[in-house]
């Protein structure tokens, strides 16, 4: 069973940066895909980015194109979601998922693990 631990949430301004960061444990990290989703309060998850296995293919939810970037360290077993030009409706608790294929997807159902999430929370 595959074990996903989120961490670099926290408080910024509005046009500030963040580093997420998800580190997997029991699994085959270097073989899934992974994603980020997101979800605010009062509203659904939604899809953020993903990457294949390999880190040559990227996703992105058009709300988040050109500011946001999806990488990943497979030596390390961990996917980073560097955030800029942070906007208040980026706030959301943001969650690592792994899919167990090489190729990513934008769906969550796609997905079939999933970390406890992070929160972000971005002032104006």
């Amino acid at each position: 069973q595959v074990q996903l631990v989120e961490s670099g949430g926290g408080l910024v301004q509005a046009g500030g940066s963040l580093r997420l960061s998800c580190a997997a444990s029991g699994g085959t990290f270097s073989s899934a895909a992974m994603g980020w989703f997101r979800q605010a309060p009062g509203k659904e998850r939604e899809f953020v980015a993903s990457i294949s296995a390999e880190g040559a293919y990227r996703l992105y939810a058009d709300s988040v194109k050109g500011r946001f970037t999806i990488s990943r360290d497979n030596a390390k077993n961990t996917v980073y979601l560097q955030m800029n030009a942070l906007k208040p409706e980026d706030t959301a608790v943001y969650y690592c998922a792994e899919r167990r294929v090489v190729v990513t997807s934008r769906k969550a159902a796609d997905f079939g693990s999933w970390g406890q999430g992070t929160q972000v929370i971005v002032s104006s």
